[in-house]
């Protein structure tokens, strides 16, 4: 079983995991269970006039890769493109393959190199007893910050536990 080894200075724990998670697709269910069904038992609450969910998406970042290849099979040219949501990487991949004037630029073919890509969403979570928190899930790594008692630490060890793609 994977743990979180707790860093030093801001209160902080990273699980990395063994296996990356293979897509946006699997991401993006990971990220939306926690969302959806909120498994950390997060309040909603109030803030400068403004109600607050319970977990909140406060930043998304989802990079594509790409590569250029001529009628020889040999790498002219590399790319990437940043969306800040699932769907606009979904339809940013397929707008870079159908572009003919960025392949006529590039005089060669484009393919997309999805084990490359990365994904990560930074999540702000409100417990009614020990304040707010952030949770980061990336392709390889969950980040605990920001986290005032150890007690949420080990909750969110344990939903991390149930999840077999954070494993």
């Amino acid at each position: 079983m994977a743990v979180f080894k707790e860093k030093t200075g801001t209160k902080s724990a990273t699980r990395h995991l063994k296996n990356p998670l293979p897509d946006a697709t699997a991401f993006d269910a990971v990220v939306q269970s926690l969302v959806m069904k909120n498994p950390l038992g997060c309040t909603s609450y109030m803030k400068a006039k403004k109600n607050h969910r319970p977990v909140e998406r406060v930043r998304e970042m989802y990079t594509a890769k790409f590569v250029y290849k001529n009628n020889n099979g040999k790498r002219i040219g590399t790319g990437l493109d940043m969306y800040n949501s699932i769907e606009g990487y979904e339809n940013g991949i397929a707008a870079v393959i159908s572009n003919m004037a960025n392949l006529a630029a590039h005089g060669g073919k484009v393919r997309h190199i999805p084990d490359a890509d990365l994904f990560s969403v930074t999540l702000k979570c409100h417990d009614p007893e020990l304040g707010m928190y952030f949770l980061s899930i990336a392709r390889d790594r969950v980040t605990l910050s920001s986290y005032s008692d150890e007690r949420i630490r080990k909750w969110v060890e344990m939903w991390a536990d149930g999840v077999p793609a954070l494993k």
